[in-house]
């Protein structure tokens, strides 16, 4: 079943009066622009629309200008599809939620800018998001769990985290890059990207099934963070000494992916022993990692506690997540003036607190 096609239960604050909400979300924070919008009514929340654009480089990785060009040109038709696919204009929008940090600066104040133009043209408040609880958000929301170890993995981040006195407390992450790149970084140097995502798949899993066999590369935990910068230098020394050998470098990327995915299986599940919990959520655009799904699926099952992933189409970035998290900040009362909205490119989920939290 689509996640369009039920509502979900939200429990509203006791100071909410009741009446339908609907909220517009805008993300740019990195290479996509997303406009997302939810509806919320009766107690429920209602997926009204998710449209987005990506920006794919041709060479390299991420060029800031490039993708705020591209967000730049896109964000009208977006917003416009948005709006289309829900049967809604600006004016029946309610609030303007939009994903301001962490991110690429360039990018993100597409984005805020736009909300603030539209939230001072309409008259509505604005509610500024951190675009990693929002990844969180909407994956507590669909999978309907409320008190879940969180493993949080994307191209910027690589968090373990939980939640406690209405904050996300980080239990472990990465000390150096992120896992997501991890994989472009290596598969962009060998030269199997970009497209980074092949038929739905990275391309470095791709590159491991040329090979079934495994080598011994750097596993680095300390405590419960992770350090990937020895694998990936590793990874690419060895791969380089025949690069034209499919088989050889089948091996590399089958042997990186099993170890980097094995350090962050290590930590979330040293997490879910320190904190007792009872279920496993996976968010973030890696969520999607079919090979990642598994062994999330085979930890929980050994340990007898719930799992949910993120569904792919809104694993990734997008502006329902923003919108969903927007409508939490409405709802608890965590919205502001279209003049006060700022982008944070440095912006951590563990510095403030959030109502809604236990």
């Amino acid at each position: 079943m689509s996640i369009f096609e039920k509502p979900y239960e939200l429990k509203t604050p006791v100071f909410y009066r009741g009446e339908p909400i609907r909220v517009l979300g805008i993300e740019s924070t990195s290479h996509t622009f997303g406009a997302g919008i939810v509806e919320f009514r009766d107690g429920k929340v209602y997926f009204l629309s998710n449209a987005l654009s990506q920006y794919k480089p041709t060479r390299g990785g991420i060029h800031p200008r490039e993708s705020f060009i591209h967000h730049v040109n896109v964000a009208p038709k977006i917003i416009s599809k948005a709006l289309d696919e829900s049967g809604l204009d600006v004016k029946d929008i309610d609030v303007i939620a939009v994903s301001v940090g962490p991110g690429l600066g360039p990018c993100l104040r597409v984005g805020s800018s736009i909300a603030r133009f539209l939230a001072s043209y309409f008259n509505k408040p604005v509610a500024p998001v951190n675009h990693a609880v929002a990844h969180i958000e909407i994956g507590k929301l669909i999978g309907g769990l409320q008190d879940p170890v969180i493993i949080y993995v994307s191209g910027g981040n690589t968090m373990v985290l939980t939640q406690g006195n209405n904050k996300y407390r980080v239990i472990g992450e990465t000390l150096d890059i992120p896992l997501g790149n991890l994989f472009d970084t290596f598969a962009r140097e060998v030269g199997i990207a970009p497209p980074y995502v092949i038929n739905g798949n990275h391309a470095v899993d791709v590159c491991a099934e040329w090979s079934s066999e495994f080598l011994p590369l750097p596993y680095t935990i300390k405590g419960c963070d992770l350090s990937f910068s020895g694998l990936l230098t590793a990874a690419l020394r060895i791969a380089r000494e025949r690069l034209n050998d499919k088989e050889h470098l089948g091996k590399v990327c089958r042997s990186m992916r099993e170890t980097a995915f094995n350090m962050l299986i290590e930590v979330a599940e040293r997490a879910l022993m320190l904190t007792n919990k009872k279920s496993f959520l996976l968010v973030g655009g890696v969520a999607a990692n079919k090979v990642l799904r598994e062994k999330m699926i085979a930890v929980a099952e050994q340990h007898g506690v719930e799992y949910y992933g993120t569904p792919p189409e809104v694993a990734g970035d997008n502006g329902l997540m923003i919108a969903y998290t927007g409508l939490l900040h409405y709802l608890y009362g965590k919205t502001t003036k279209p003049e006060l909205v700022f982008v944070k490119q440095r912006y951590r989920l563990d510095e403030e607190n959030y109502p809604w939290l236990p």
